[in-house]
């Protein structure tokens, strides 16, 4: 029975770890599309949307019937538990690249203004947290997760500076507030992933030192 318990238990973190890199795949394909505003590759993210939901559901499942079955104490609680969380965050990170790829289709659609907002670094550090929150899943590195959530506050300063610069453009420019909104929207979109990210690396340091680090200063 404790074999096929850590079987069980290592097809988890398998499972885990592949919904983590279909979720980075998802968000470097956004990465580009909001460089580019590529219609195609929105597209993509936005039908392959169903395979992220159908791997959440199955780890979800999974994770419950192991407990179910097995009444896990301790660490191996304390591993599915965070596995549940980390298991929505990134489900939610995949409906956030639909969110941002659906802004860029109507953009495309409604764009009669040469303003833009610069995406691009904000998408560059949300998409280092994603990874260097999987990262840290993968190594199990507290201090790789302690990381990532010093870095949340320059993805906040950048959605402002968007907040001010596209509020401008919309009162300078109220022919074409439906496009400068979807582009404001972006920014929350991107500041929501990394968000996510964070949580992600929160449940990290959970699982290796049963530590709750949410709300905390760092």
């Amino acid at each position: 029975m404790a074999k096929q318990f850590q079987r069980e238990l290592d097809r988890i973190k398998k499972m885990i770890l592949s919904m983590g890199a279909m979720v980075e795949e998802r968000f470097n394909n956004m990465v580009t599309a909001i460089e580019s505003f590529d219609m195609d590759i929105a597209e993509q993210i936005i039908k392959s949307d169903y395979e992220i939901d159908e791997m959440d559901v199955e780890i979800e499942e999974e994770c419950l019937k192991i407990i179910a079955l097995h009444q896990p104490v301790a660490v191996d609680l304390r591993f599915l538990a965070a596995v549940l969380k980390i298991n929505k965050e990134l489900e939610r990170i995949g409906d956030e690249a639909v969110n941002v790829a659906q802004r860029i289709q109507t953009i495309t659609k409604k764009r009669k203004t040469d303003f833009v907002f610069d995406y691009s670094l904000m998408a560059e550090k949300a998409q280092a947290m994603l990874k260097m929150s999987l990262d840290a899943l993968v190594n199990l590195d507290v201090d790789g997760a302690l990381k990532v959530l010093t870095m949340d506050d320059r993805v906040d300063e950048i959605k402002n500076d968007a907040y001010r610069l596209i509020k401008d453009a919309i009162r300078n420019t109220p022919d074409h507030v439906e496009y400068l909104i979807n582009l404001l929207l972006i920014s929350r979109h991107l500041e929501r992933m990394a968000d996510h990210a964070t949580n992600i690396a929160e449940e990290v340091i959970y699982m290796v030192e049963g530590e709750i680090v949410r709300h905390s200063d760092f």
